[in-house]
């Protein structure tokens, strides 16, 4: 007797915003996770188990033992431009095709950025929660005093498509901008035609921008780039702004350079860890404007970001590999069906 094909299990570790979801129901069991938080590890490893493909989230730990347990495993699609929390070595070993959805949330997390440069630079926050708080202030001519935008320098670091974004918005402020010159790069950089910006070494960027801002991916090179050597450099009363990933700054050592009074301010849209803990001390400072990793969110970015998620599982499904796959080199795992 013929035993039926069953049809791929599919995960989604989160509910998402947009409608493409019904796309891969009507080609797949899926489940979705119902709750806010993420699955704990030991659900992650369960439904690892018994699935053919995975939409996880940027806070789903998609490590070596995880990928080694899934043994049906055919494709990851991460919901994030980045891919730091997946073993890109151990999925590429193991023939699985790790997708991610790039492109699609530059000008969203551009805008975020810029908006927590203006935030912290103007001390917005400090006097929301002031009017708010028991203590009001009138008007004064020292009240609240901020830093000027307009005119002012900013250094990129991260020269890539949220970077240069990023440099477009500050270019609306007359900003001078500086980025960060890679040791292997020369001349110009694609995409940077109609921008006035320098390259720049890590030492002349921090010693002349008034605003530090992070555009960078997550490696190990880059992990704690920012440290108390990096926060010495900086000039006096300086800004840094970070929409990347939180360890990319040494946060102990920028908790420092506030206590200090090195450091003017911070606007970070991430922190390290995620989220924050509620005891840390980034929470006292009144001149630091901290948003819950919200680059991306919003409503026609996050249902874009789903579309293209769901289309890198459909892709690997048809075998091919993801449209947007993160490890080109991959040789997909054979698509064996299994069978009920």
């Amino acid at each position: 007797m013929t035993r039926n094909i069953a049809r791929w299990k599919v995960f989604v570790t989160r509910a998402l915003p947009g409608d493409a979801i019904g796309r891969l129901r009507a080609r797949a069991e899926v489940e979705v996770w119902p709750r806010e938080r993420p699955p704990r590890r030991t659900e992650l490893m369960t439904r690892l188990e018994r699935v053919d493909a995975i939409l996880s989230m940027l806070n789903d730990p998609l490590d070596a033992a995880a990928i080694a347990a899934a043994a049906n495993l055919k494709v990851i699609s991460n919901y994030a431009v980045g891919f730091d929390n997946v073993d890109l070595d151990a999925a590429t070993r193991a023939g699985i095709p790790v997708g991610h959805t790039p492109g699609v949330v530059t000008d969203a997390t551009a805008d975020l950025a810029f908006a927590l440069l203006l935030a912290s630079a103007r001390r917005l926050t400090e006097g929301d929660r002031e009017l708010h708080g028991v203590r009001r202030h009138n008007w004064g001519p020292q009240t609240l005093l901020g830093t000027d935008v307009a005119g002012a320098t900013i250094g990129i670091i991260g020269w890539g498509r949220i970077g240069q974004a990023m440099a477009r918005r500050a270019a609306g402020f007359a900003m001078k901008i500086l980025y960060l010159k890679r040791p292997s790069q020369r001349g110009a950089v694609p995409g940077a035609s109609g921008l006035e910006a320098r390259a720049v070494s890590l030492d002349r960027l921090l010693e002349e921008s008034d605003f530090v801002s992070i555009h960078a991916p997550l490696r190990p090179e880059t992990r704690h780039m920012i440290g108390v050597k990096e926060f010495a450099r900086m000039k006096p009363g300086a800004i840094l702004v970070n929409s990347a990933r939180g360890p990319i700054v040494d946060q102990k050592a920028l908790v420092l350079a506030l206590k200090s009074g090195r450091l003017g301010g911070a606007g970070l849209d991430v922190t390290d860890p995620e989220p924050i803990r509620r005891d840390d001390p980034l929470l006292k400072f009144p001149n630091v404007v901290i948003t819950p990793h919200i680059g991306t969110a919003s409503r026609a970015t996050r249902e874009r970001m789903t579309a293209m998620a769901v289309d890198n599982i459909l892709a690997v499904m048809d075998g091919r590999a993801p449209r947007w796959c993160a490890n080109p080199d991959v040789k997909l795992r054979p698509r064996s069906p299994r069978r009920e």
